[in-house]
C-alpha cells in the first residue's frame, strides 16, 4: 500500500456527468490498490462543499468546498456534463478553478469540462479537445484556444483535455502510466476489464462506434458482419449478396444510414482495426495487413494515411516513444 499519496482534486458541480467523475476517481483508486509506489488520494470538491445533482439525477456528496483546497495538489480534474455552461459562467467557481490550478502539478478536464478551463484562461494558446458535439461552441466562445475535436485526449504542457465520457478512462490511464509506467497502467486496465489504453490521437468517433448505430436491419447486420470478418471478401458485391440486395441499393443504404459507401466503411473499419494491432501487438506490418483484410502493406499504408494522417510505421513508432518516455520517467517518480 502506498505511503505517500498524490492528491487528486475532482471538481464537480450541478448537472455534471457521473461517469466523468467516476472514471477518474475509480481509475486512480484502483491504481493505488494495485500497488502504485506513490498512490492517489481523491477528493471531490464542489461549490460550498454541498452535494451536487448529476445529470442522471443521482446526488453526490461533496467532500470539501473549492475554497478549502490548499496545495500542494498533484492533479486537478474538472468534470464535464450538461451543467458545464452554467459552471463556466459562475465567476466564483471559475476563479477557484484558476486558483487551484496554480497549486497543481497538472490540470485536466473531461468532456465539456474544457469550457470551464477555457473560461479560467487555462487553455489560451493551447491545443485542446472536448466532446465532438460541443467543439464548435468552444472554439467560437474561446478563439484563443486551438480546439481539435478529433482526438480522445490531448496533452499540451501541464494541461490535459479529453473527449466525452469514457475517454476520461483513457486519459486517467495515460496519467497513471505517466506516473508509474506502462506495466501498472496495464494492470489497472485489466482490473477495469478495458482496452489497455487507447492512444490519445485515436478518433473520438470510429467506424465501430459511430454517433448512432444503424437502425436499418440489413445495414446493422452487415456492420456487425464486417467487424467480425475483416479478413474476408467485403467487396460491395459480396456484401450485397449477403444482404440479398443489389449493389446499387446497398450503396444507397450505406450512404443514407452511415454517410459513406460500403467500400469507404470497410476501408475505415480495417484501418481502425490495424491501429489497434499496431499499438497492442508486435505483429509486423505484413501480418497486420493480412489480419485486417488489406491486400498488401501498401494498401494498408494508403488507408491508414487517409484515415489517421500518418503512416502505420510512424504511428507505431510514436506510440513506442510515448510508452518509453512514460516508462523512463516513472523510475524517477516512484
Amino acid at each position: 500500500m502506498a505511503t505517500t499519496l498524490r492528491h487528486v482534486v475532482i471538481i464537480g458541480y450541478d448537472r455534471a456527468e457521473l461517469l466523468d467523475i467516476a472514471c477518474v476517481a475509480d481509475t486512480f483508486d484502483i491504481a493505488t490498490r494495485t500497488g502504485a509506489a506513490s498512490g492517489y488520494r481523491v477528493t471531490l470538491a464542489t461549490p460550498d462543499g454541498r452535494p451536487v445533482t448529476c445529470s442522471s439525477g443521482l446526488v453526490l456528496a461533496g467532500q470539501t468546498s473549492l475554497e478549502k483546497i490548499r496545495g500542494p495538489v498533484d492533479t486537478v480534474v474538472v468534470s464535464g456534463g450538461l451543467g458545464h455552461g452554467a459552471a463556466a459562467r459562475d465567476a466564483r467557481l471559475v476563479e477557484q478553478v484558476r486558483r487551484i490550478a496554480a497549486l497543481s502539478r497538472r490540470v485536466a478536464s473531461v468532456c465539456t469540462g474544457a469550457s470551464v478551463l477555457a473560461a479560467a484562461g487555462l487553455l489560451d494558446g493551447r491545443r485542446a479537445t472536448t466532446h465532438w458535439a460541443f467543439a464548435r461552441d468552444l472554439a467560437a466562445e474561446h478563439p484563443a484556444v486551438e480546439v481539435d475535436p478529433g482526438p480522445l485526449y490531448i496533452r499540451d504542457g501541464a494541461v490535459c483535455t479529453s473527449a466525452g465520457v469514457t475517454s476520461a478512462l483513457d486519459l486517467t490511464l495515460a496519467l497513471v502510466e505517466e506516473d508509474h509506467g506502462p506495466e501498472l497502467a496495464r494492470s489497472v486496465a485489466r482490473t477495469l476489464v478495458t482496452h489497455a489504453q487507447r492512444p490519445g490521437d485515436q478518433a473520438q468517433i470510429s467506424a465501430f462506434v459511430d454517433d448512432s448505430p444503424p437502425r436499418h436491419g440489413a445495414v446493422h447486420h452487415l456492420v456487425r458482419h464486417i467487424a467480425g470478418h475483416l479478413a474476408d471478401d467485403l467487396g460491395t458485391e459480396a456484401l450485397a449478396a449477403l444482404a440479398s440486395v443489389s449493389e446499387r441499393h446497398l450503396n444507397r443504404l450505406f450512404t443514407d444510414h452511415l454517410g459513406r459507401t460500403p467500400a469507404q466503411y470497410v476501408r475505415e473499419a480495417r484501418a481502425e482495426a490495424a491501429e489497434r494491432l499496431l499499438v497492442t501487438t508486435e505483429l509486423p506490418l505484413p501480418a497486420v495487413a493480412v489480419h485486417c483484410g488489406f491486400r498488401s502493406t501498401e494498401t494498408l499504408r494508403q488507408a491508414f494515411l487517409a484515415h489517421y494522417g500518418t503512416t502505420p510505421s510512424s504511428h507505431r513508432a510514436a506510440h513506442r516513444r510515448r510508452t518509453a518516455r512514460a516508462d523512463g520517467g516513472a523510475g524517477g517518480r516512484t
